[in-house]
């Protein structure tokens, strides 16, 4: 777990500015996991109880992005998808630049619903 700490806090590095400490975070972590059950709860659930504790900063920033990166992954998948049953059935019957708009279009549905939840 050190070395994926180390590995996202040169991730994060940008110049010599730090979002996260590596040590910090290796160390919050495993204090963290002796105060709660990481294995039933879910990465919202832990979120939400670090940011009610007002603690584990590092950890906070930390869980902060995989949780934007699950959601952006997501999304990405979804509108390929989409682009997939959009492309089979209308792909004779329009131009690129209107599949194009309805993909574009479609991506912005899927953005506003998951803002909805």
């Amino acid at each position: 777990m050190k070395e994926k700490c180390l590995n996202l806090e040169k991730y994060l590095k940008h110049d010599n500015l730090l979002d996260i400490d590596n040590l910090d975070l290796f160390s919050q972590l495993n204090i963290l996991k002796e105060i709660i059950r990481l294995k039933n709860d879910k990465l919202i659930d832990i979120l939400n109880y670090i940011k009610r504790i007002n603690s584990f900063p590092n950890t906070y920033i930390t869980y902060r992005i995989v949780l934007t990166i699950l959601v952006s992954l997501a999304l990405a998948k979804r509108s390929f998808s989409k682009l997939k049953l959009i492309k089979f059935y209308l792909r004779w019957a329009m131009s690129q630049q209107r599949l194009n708009g309805l993909a574009l279009l479609s991506m912005i549905i899927l953005y506003h619903k998951k803002l909805e939840k």
